[in-house]
């Protein structure tokens, strides 16, 4: 797969098809994008599982925090990296653990290692890097066209409305 560019399907098929989401490297620190991405996805309905050692135990935005992956104690759709690039070969090491394997692992913003991406790849797990799932959400949606935006998305839809702090556009089933 390309890296590089990812159509617009692919990230809505993630995004419409994860339920659960393990974000490694959250922050309790309310001015760090960690945190700005958790209470996002919270809001949107995703089931969001806080790792950070430091963090173990406490609360994150009303959630637990767990020291790993294999601590939280669901099964997780899509790991959402918020670490630095060194850091996802070890974290896929932990992904590549889990029973069952998550479907998706996301890498954020300016997180990319090809070569990881690779192994979890050969197990079947989808790969999203240098991105981030808020952003992403809210351009496919149309959230962030409303702001004057250039989503690169154009449609004569009225995007769909539904429950929850602005829970619009991407309708999942």
């Amino acid at each position: 797969m390309n890296h590089d560019s990812y159509e617009n399907g692919y990230i809505s098929g993630i995004l419409n098809e994860v339920k659960t989401v393990a974000i490694v490297g959250a922050s309790a620190n309310d001015v760090r994008p960690s945190f700005f991405v958790a209470k996002y996805l919270i809001d949107k309905g995703y089931d969001v599982f806080p790792v950070n050692p430091g963090q173990a135990g406490k609360q994150i935005l009303g959630r637990m925090t767990y020291a790993s992956l294999a601590d939280v104690p669901e099964a997780i759709d899509m790991v959402d990296i918020f670490r630095a690039s060194a850091a996802v070969p070890a974290i896929i090491d932990e992904v590549l653990a889990l029973d069952p394997l998550p479907k998706v692992v996301w890498m954020q913003l300016t997180v990319r290692h090809d070569e990881a991406a690779a192994r979890a790849e050969a197990a079947g797990i989808r790969i999203v890097m240098d991105r981030c799932p808020k952003i992403e959400y809210a351009r496919l949606s149309g959230e962030i066209g409303w702001n004057g935006v250039n989503s690169r998305v154009i449609s004569s839809k009225k995007p769909k409305m539904r429950g929850g702090y602005q829970s619009f556009g991407i309708v999942r089933k």
